[in-house]
């Protein structure tokens, strides 16, 4: 078989979920979300989780890396590396097809070219521990560390550059990972922008109708602070300030639709980089599922 995989990607509100749910009902499949928000307990209808797609035919079908960490915890590449390969595996060793589905683009990216991560890099602890020293504190002990002459200067000029330096020096080949390798068949759902600008302000009315302020105000009586959800940006930030008083709802509504289409915009900008970069993908104007099942049996399958 070519493919080991099938990933169906493409910018906000295109109807990703809807399609890979479908397809991974027919053809033995199980979701792998790579959404660096939807891995957020509580945080449903913000970030699109759409969990009733995953009924299909009175089938509930199986998904990875939804619901997995708290709010307040952090994420980063290398934690979704991780996670999944760990996922990968499970499913594979069900013998079932990995459905990739999503659209962040840097996670898609570290997939699709391989990317190699070393752990330390995304330490924070001890990145804010060496950020407290000098810079001929940091100069010393990266010398120290790599126990051998440097031959990239450079790396004891920028305090930044030092930093990462340090740390991969002092990691070990225990804290390097790379994904699983994979070689997915692509479906891309592209609609013209006119199509998906239309759907994210039909979209967000009718989140904004079906509770999407009360979870966010929910999050915020649980605990986690209004500086955090500004972090996860796009509905948390807006919605947050307009619980907090600081903008009234109609300019929250207008505010997040403008950037909701903006970040849909920049996940347009990394499709367009896959292409240059020869990532093969299947284009679709809508989820055509259908079309894709056909494409599947034809290339996947057989």
């Amino acid at each position: 078989m070519k493919y080991n995989s099938i990933a169906v990607i493409g910018p906000t509100a295109v109807g990703k979920t809807y399609l890979a749910t479908k397809l991974a009902n027919k053809f033995n499949g199980e979701i792998i979300s790579v959404d660096s928000r939807q891995v957020y307990r509580g945080m449903d209808i913000g970030t699109g989780k759409d969990l009733e797609d995953y009924i299909v035919e009175n089938h509930h079908i199986p998904y990875h890396l939804i619901d997995i960490i708290n709010p307040d915890d952090e994420f980063n590449l290398f934690q979704f590396m991780v996670s999944f390969n760990a996922a990968f595996d499970i499913i594979n060793n069900k013998n079932k097809n990995p459905f990739i589905v999503g659209g962040t683009g840097l996670f898609l990216h570290s997939l699709f070219k391989g990317y190699k991560l070393n752990r330390a890099e995304f330490n924070e602890k001890k990145i804010s521990e060496l950020s407290s020293l000098t810079i001929e504190e940091l100069r010393k002990r990266l010398i120290n560390s790599s126990g051998k002459p440097l031959h990239n200067t450079t790396d004891l000029i920028e305090k930044k550059r030092i930093i990462k330096a340090i740390l991969i020096s002092e990691s070990s080949n225990a804290d390097i990972i790379e994904p699983r390798k994979i070689d997915p068949l692509i479906f891309c759902l592209l609609p013209d922008r006119k199509i998906i600008h239309a759907r994210i302000e039909k979209r967000l009315d009718e989140r904004l109708k079906n509770g999407m302020i009360d979870e966010v105000e929910a999050l915020i009586n649980s605990g986690v602070s209004t500086k955090r959800l500004d972090l996860f940006g796009l509905e948390y930030r807006y919605i947050s300030l307009y619980l907090t008083g600081e903008i009234n709802y109609n300019d929250m509504k207008q505010k997040l639709s403008s950037a909701i289409k903006r970040f849909a915009k920049k996940q347009i900008t990394w499709i367009r980089k896959f292409e240059k970069e020869g990532i093969k993908m299947i284009y679709f104007e809508n989820p055509d599922f259908d079309r894709a099942a056909e494409i599947i049996e034809k290339q996947f399958i057989n």
